[in-house]
């Protein structure tokens, strides 16, 4: 069933707990406004808004858990905790964070992917990277799909932006890697959406330009403002 967000649109449909739309009723109606507008797939957090998506739409869902753990940074499904209860939830596949950093308990990425691996063996697995280097890891640990989910969102990649000069970034990611990659992270126009398939991303997810209405209210506010 996940194939068919192949060249086509996923919608990152996510709201935290100090956001106006914090709610699993609404991230429901979100995912069924983002099927009717023609998405192929829902990238969704915790195990409530994914249950209640489910309820609402038939699309293939890329599922996390967003946890804050005080001896790590890594805070994407950070822990076997948080894979076990998208495993039991049913997910098509479930993102984790992939970068260098250390997961709770001191756990490299490559000690803990390879538990997750071998207790989940048929599970499709997204890694979340931020770097160049991180994608190539990620790609010989056995990921399914390498993500750049996390560019620009490290100190690591602090200084990297996906859409530079022509999604420079994800041309080399391309190139790097064999398995599929999932464009993610400051795609803001329907034109990048376009370029990063053109460029030969297996697929896109968009998120805060479509279902985040205070960032999008705050675009508008500060072209006006420019102009004063």
């Amino acid at each position: 069933m996940f194939s068919q967000v192949k060249d086509n649109l996923i919608v990152s449909c996510q709201a935290l707990e100090d956001e106006p739309l914090h709610s699993s009723m609404i991230m429901g109606r979100m995912a069924l406004a983002a099927q009717e507008g023609g998405a192929k797939g829902i990238r969704a957090n915790s195990i409530s808004d994914i249950h209640e998506i489910k309820k609402m739409v038939s699309l293939p869902i890329i599922g996390i858990i967003k946890a804050d753990y005080p001896d790590s940074e890594v805070y994407i499904t950070p822990t076997m905790h948080e894979v076990d209860q998208l495993v039991e939830e049913g997910v098509d596949v479930i993102a984790l964070d992939a970068t260098d950093r250390l997961r709770p308990n001191q756990v490299s990425l490559t000690d803990f992917f390879k538990a997750v691996r071998s207790k989940y063996p048929e599970q499709k697995f997204m890694a979340d990277c931020s770097t160049v280097s991180e994608t190539k890891t990620a790609d010989q640990l056995g990921f399914d799909f390498i993500g750049t989910t996390l560019v620009g969102y490290t100190k690591e990649s602090k200084n990297d932006h996906i859409a530079d000069d022509d999604f420079a970034i994800i041309r080399e990611i391309l190139a790097s890697v064999h398995k599929p990659v999932i464009a993610e992270g400051n795609i803001n126009t329907p034109e990048k959406a376009r370029r990063v398939l053109e460029l030969g991303c297996y697929s896109v997810v968009v998120g805060s330009i479509i279902t985040r209405p205070q960032i999008i209210t705050r675009n508008f506010v500060n072209a006006i403002e420019s102009k004063a």
